[in-house]
């Protein structure tokens, strides 16, 4: 018999990871970061709820920062096992963890100036570059649709989840010495339909055990087919006004997608010819992995690749590495598009371009993403007089757009298709990654198509698998 423990994302949207006990063995589903309040997260990100030493392997369902941020303090804190992911998500999880790395070891630099001159101790950052190189060692991958044994007679198969690159729902079977196996499937962060790129998410596997996010569980987004024609409108009225275009846009997945509708635009002569900044070294590197995994794309991507030998930006965007150049960008002074990373405002290089560009109203400071509790990108959405930026408060003077059409997040109707029919074969299911308004959204939907035991699990809750 196995057992479900839920550490992370538990009534939140943050540090995923949930511990399966099987035989007095543990795997982890997933060992993301914890992101918002500072002090909260720092020490949530130190804890685990089982000695990282025993954990045998994890299965990493994608490599969103929330989702694998916390693998190389895993590592460090003495789990000895094996990572295994798809491809693409291994090529990801390299750039990001390395990245993760480097803002937190920038962070504790920070701090640790101020707390020499209070006379404090200094703190250290949760790890750095050497721990995160050192975590991809453990990495073993496996394309999707491919069956797997990672020991005791458990067997995993990863599917699309269609939600970034390399992003998988994943199925589990558990042996039943004289039964079928008992089998798990693990939504991971689900994607949605008719996105652009890749792949739509594979259909709900037969299940007895469902762990399913809830991200958007009680909203409808916008159509993503009106996307590309929404996005070119409000970069017209920017550049009617003579102001720029300020997107924080997460490095992998969302980035990808406003260059591929930006390459479209500008090849069919839709929008004017103004500069297009991709200013983020990560995302930079994102784009070129999302180039050498071509079997993730759909078909409509796939043609269109044939045809232009290129989808990602070239020639149309200008890819921005370099520090100074960055830095010019704020005397930049016509219009212009600056996609910048992170995508919750929380660090990075948006935030200078924030800081340099709230207070004009001739600018527009466009969301395309999820923005979390507590976090800057949340209170521009929410239009708060005035942010704080680097310790200093701007007023918020700029427009401010959402286009929630580009969410890589199944919505409440998606959910609906996906569930589909298998509350006849679904014994339990958990309802995680989510706010707390957003999972009672999909517990309703639930309910409607009949499944049943139905729970909201607590961070420390165990259940028996059954």
């Amino acid at each position: 018999m196995a057992r479900l423990l839920f550490h992370g994302a538990c009534g939140e949207v943050t540090g995923s990871m949930h511990i399966i006990e099987h035989e007095g063995h543990y795997f982890a589903l997933d060992c993301g970061l914890f992101q918002g309040r500072r002090s909260e997260a720092n020490t949530k990100n130190k804890t685990f709820p089982v000695d990282p030493a025993k954990i045998e392997a994890v299965i990493l369902s994608h490599a969103h920062i929330d989702h694998c941020g916390r693998l190389p303090r895993l590592i460090k804190d003495g789990f000895a096992g094996t990572i295994f992911t798809t491809p693409a998500s291994h090529d990801l999880a390299a750039i990001l963890l390395a990245d993760a790395a480097h803002i937190q070891t920038e962070d504790a630099e920070f701090f640790n100036r101020k707390r020499r001159k209070n006379g404090e101790p200094p703190v250290e950052p949760l790890y750095m570059a050497d721990d995160a190189a050192k975590a991809m060692k453990y990495f073993v991958s496996y394309p999707y649709n491919h069956q797997f044994e990672i020991g005791y007679g458990i067997k995993v198969r990863f599917r699309d989840a269609g939600h970034i690159l390399g992003s998988s729902i994943v199925e589990l079977e558990f042996p039943n010495p004289g039964k079928p196996p008992t089998r798990l499937c693990y939504s991971g962060d689900l994607g949605r339909p008719n996105m652009p790129i890749l792949q739509d998410p594979s259909p709900m596997p037969e299940c007895e055990c469902l762990i399913i996010e809830s991200t958007y569980g009680a909203r409808i987004h916008d159509n993503p087919t009106d996307m590309k024609e929404k996005l070119r409108q409000q970069i017209l009225l920017a550049v009617e006004r003579g102001g720029k275009i300020i997107i924080p846009a997460f490095s992998v997945g969302r980035t990808q997608v406003l260059v591929y509708y930006l390459h479209q635009l500008v090849r069919e002569g839709q929008l004017p010819h103004i500069p297009i900044f991709i200013d983020s070294p990560l995302s930079t590197k994102a784009t070129e992995i999302f180039r050498a995994h071509p079997e993730c794309f759909d078909t409509e991507a796939t043609s269109l690749l044939n045809i232009m030998d290129d989808i990602m930006g070239d020639g149309c965007c200008q890819f921005i590495r370099d520090t100074e150049e960055s830095k010019a960008l704020n005397t930049f002074n016509k219009p212009c598009v600056i996609i910048s990373a992170s995508g919750m405002c929380e660090a990075g290089r948006i935030l200078h371009h924030l800081a340099n560009n709230v207070t004009d109203s001739k600018n527009t400071i466009l969301i395309v993403g999820f923005q979390a509790m507590y976090t800057l990108g949340r209170r521009i959405v929410d239009r708060v007089p005035e942010v704080k930026i680097f310790g200093r408060m701007y007023p918020l003077k700029a427009h401010v757009k959402t286009l929630n059409g580009f969410s890589s997040h199944a919505d409440a109707n998606e959910f609906r298709g996906w569930l589909g029919e298998n509350g006849k074969t679904t014994r339990q299911v958990f309802v995680v990654h989510g706010e707390p308004d957003q999972q009672q959204g999909l517990v309703n939907i639930l309910q409607t198509l009949n499944y049943q035991n139905i729970q909201i699990p607590k961070m420390g809750d165990t259940f028996e698998l059954g």
